[in-house]
């Protein structure tokens, strides 16, 4: 693991909620181990085949904060609808998964929209980011941005001001969870 992602590691380990923006992915919360194996492999096609079952395995092992636990992770959603279309491992790996994101979205913790393509232009064009927010409201919010080789955490008020109201443009902006399950019961049975 990169010493940036285990920084994120260990902040979303300690997060009470996450907002997630995703333009062309699942959020790897909510990613299927066949998906996920698929976008690992693709990122890192040269690494040895047990480094990238390893990182797929920790993908796995944190989307228990979902489910377990007295208080489960509060997860949002906000997933582009490129993400649900795009054929990543092909058409049955990309079936099982948009059945997984709408199971997920059952749960009573995590909430999933999907921004659809005739939305336009929108509040986060090109950039995909998550905001951690922690139990103790003295810790401030934290913005992960994460990019080919490293990621970026902003702290600064101004800066989470900023992505968070990003995120309420865009939340405002998706479809709603309900008819965000229509669309993915759609792209699914379409697949």
């Amino acid at each position: 693991m990169s010493d940036w992602f285990e920084v994120y590691i260990g902040l979303e380990s300690e997060a009470a909620a996450v907002r997630n923006f995703e333009i062309d992915l699942i959020p790897g919360l909510l990613q299927t181990e066949e998906y996920a194996r698929a976008i690992i492999g693709s990122w890192a096609p040269d690494e040895p085949d047990h480094d990238n079952e390893q990182r797929t395995q920790l993908r796995k092992a944190r989307q228990a904060r979902l489910t377990e636990g007295a208080e489960p992770l509060k997860f949002w959603a906000i997933i582009s609808e490129a993400a649900i279309r795009q054929q990543v491992g092909g058409a049955d790996v990309m079936r099982e998964q948009l059945k997984h994101l709408l199971s997920r979205s059952k749960l009573p913790n995590v909430t999933v929209q999907v921004l659809p393509f005739q939305a336009g232009a929108h509040a986060s064009l090109g950039t995909g980011f998550s905001i951690l927010s922690f139990p103790d409201p003295v810790d401030p919010d934290v913005v992960y941005l994460e990019y080919l080789t490293g990621s970026l955490y902003l702290e600064e008020a101004e800066e989470i001001e900023r992505y968070t109201l990003n995120f309420d443009h865009l939340r405002a902006t998706a479809l709603d969870p309900r008819d965000s399950a229509k669309l993915l019961g759609k792209v699914a049975r379409e697949t």
